[in-house]
């Protein structure tokens, strides 16, 4: 199979996510900032989890552009991978109703970090099936990132109930990490376009 048919299926799944979560925004009841407030913790969350999604969609995309085409342990470990993505709104939905209680905090940061962890699986898969000079190996290359996320997902989790606040400051480090265009995988493609036209 293609990595075409695993995109686009992908695709469709995080728009149903963010769908989803648009959906549970509600509409405020007055027209004054006091009918507002109380929704505020509820699209907080929803800016976060939306940006995830993002730079997840992002990735994904920029990943799977290194493959032509996908065995059965690429589609296992991408569906994997949307499980985790699927449970954003659940997790999402939950922070913001309730204020960033403790609990909630750290269950986001639990749904954030076996999302990471999957996200790694998918990787790593990838990069077997490629075999030795894999372009994704060469692309990612130490993957900072990718191993600091789960450590601060890890701290965001244990501080969640002794400071939730210093716990949301963590979840939106990785993000604003991730954030900043990451052009390993389309720097790689550049010089292996450059060495194939010489």
């Amino acid at each position: 199979m293609t990595t075409s048919r695993l995109e686009a299926f992908s695709d469709g799944v995080l728009a149903i996510i963010i769908t989803i979560m648009v959906l549970e925004l509600r509409i405020p009841h007055g027209t004054d900032m006091d009918a507002v407030r109380p929704l505020l913790p509820v699209f907080l969350a929803y800016v976060l989890s939306f940006v995830n999604l993002g730079i997840y969609w992002n990735n994904h995309h920029h990943m799977l552009s290194t493959h032509d085409r996908v065995d059965g342990r690429i589609l296992w470990a991408n569906l994997h991978l949307l499980f985790w993505l699927s449970l954003f709104p659940f997790a999402t939905g939950w922070m913001g109703e309730n204020d960033f209680a403790s609990l909630p905090v750290a269950a986001y940061g639990t749904v954030s970090l076996l999302a990471a962890l999957a996200y790694f699986v998918l990787q790593t898969t990838i990069i077997r099936a490629q075999g030795e000079g894999s372009r994704l190996a060469a692309a990612v290359g130490s993957d900072v990132k990718g191993k600091i996320s789960p450590l601060l997902y890890m701290g965001g989790i244990v501080l969640a109930y002794p400071a939730r606040w210093l716990s949301l400051a963590l979840y939106v480090i990785v993000a604003l990490m991730w954030l900043v265009p990451d052009r390993r995988i389309e720097s790689a493609q550049g010089r292996d376009r450059i060495t194939a036209e010489s």
